[in-house]
């Protein structure tokens, strides 16, 4: 219903449009007494003629009866019918819904909310990072929207719909929607839209990873395969899950691991480690550098000197990484 109103609007401002362009050209009347005759007209009040007719502005008269009065009925059973079926409202939350879209940057495109992607959604959410979702599944849209979400309908692989969810400002993408194909045409879309965009693809198959990989996925996630990993590890070191899980818990305040990257003219950039981490005035440990040619550095000795580019695996508390990210801008 909500796609019928703006034609029909449109429709209506033509009739009145052209019904004073053309009392304007035959009668020879201001615009304001055109623009005047014409909406009396049209709404059928008709309290007078503003001036006196001639017989070809009669003859005009009655055509713009015949045509303003069924266009203005129509637009005025369209904007009926969405007050009764309810569509009122929700053309006005979708009207809501694009205008936070607009104000999103550096934010996630999150494509398909089932299992996977509610996941994401809430850890998202945590983390306090900015994020929108798009599912095909209006019940699946609603759910996320009554959770708190910014979440709209429409296809992820099309690239209409990408554009609306400002894929241009965008961060990253997370592609896990039903399918693998669905996924492919997804991060293929995406990739075309923006060339350094960062993307996550979930795979269901083995085979699918280079099929996402090869539409251009930077990373591509089989859960299937995460899982069975973890149960692996966890049954041989439990220890060591158990630290992970509370250096990346984004609920633990004491500490936390981190990625930062280091900016171009940041302060800390062409300097050495011992320069930086020190305990007296940032007390955090650098478990590995990926550098900006894509090398990890595990473990990296004092002397390393950072570069524009390079990523930091930091880990210490919550302060010392928003302090250490800071310096790294």
């Amino acid at each position: 219903m909500t796609n019928r109103l703006f034609p029909t609007l449109l429709m209506l401002a033509a009739v009145i449009a052209g019904g004073t362009i053309g009392y304007v050209g035959i009668e020879g009347w201001s615009v304001w007494d055109a623009f005047y005759m014409t909406v009396t007209t049209v709404a059928t009040v008709g309290y007078r003629e503003v001036h006196p007719l001639t017989r070809a502005g009669q003859a005009f008269t009655l055509a713009l009866i015949l045509v303003g009065v069924s266009a203005a009925l129509y637009a005025f059973s369209v904007l009926a019918a969405m007050v009764v079926e309810g569509g009122w409202p929700k053309y006005v939350e979708q009207w809501r819904r694009v205008r936070m879209i607009n104000t999103l940057s550096n934010h996630y495109v999150i494509c398909g909310y089932g299992r996977i992607g509610s996941i994401v959604a809430a850890e998202f959410t945590r983390q306090k990072t900015p994020f929108v979702i798009v599912d095909r599944d209006p019940v699946r849209v609603l759910e996320a929207n009554q959770r708190g979400h910014l979440a709209v309908e429409g296809d992820a692989s099309r690239e209409d719909t990408l554009k609306v969810l400002g894929i241009d400002r965008a961060r990253g993408l997370v592609a896990a929607v039903g399918t693998d194909a669905e996924n492919v045409y997804a991060v293929l879309t995406a990739r075309v839209m923006k060339g350094n965009l960062f993307i996550i693809a979930r795979a269901e198959g083995e085979e699918s990873i280079s099929k996402l990989k090869k539409a251009g996925a930077d990373r591509v996630i089989s859960p299937y395969r995460i899982g069975a990993l973890q149960i692996a590890q966890t049954a041989l070191r439990p220890a060591v899950v158990d630290f992970v899980e509370i250096a990346t818990s984004s609920e633990n305040l004491e500490l936390s691991i981190e990625e930062i990257r280091v900016e171009k003219g940041s302060p800390i950039a062409e300097r050495p480690l011992a320069e930086i981490v020190r305990r007296d005035t940032m007390n955090v440990v650098i478990v590995g550098i990926q550098h900006a040619e894509g090398r990890m550095e595990f473990n990296p000795t004092r002397d390393t000197v950072l570069h524009a580019g390079d990523h930091l695996i930091a880990l210490g508390s919550s302060s010392m990484l928003k302090e250490l990210e800071r310096a790294a801008r």
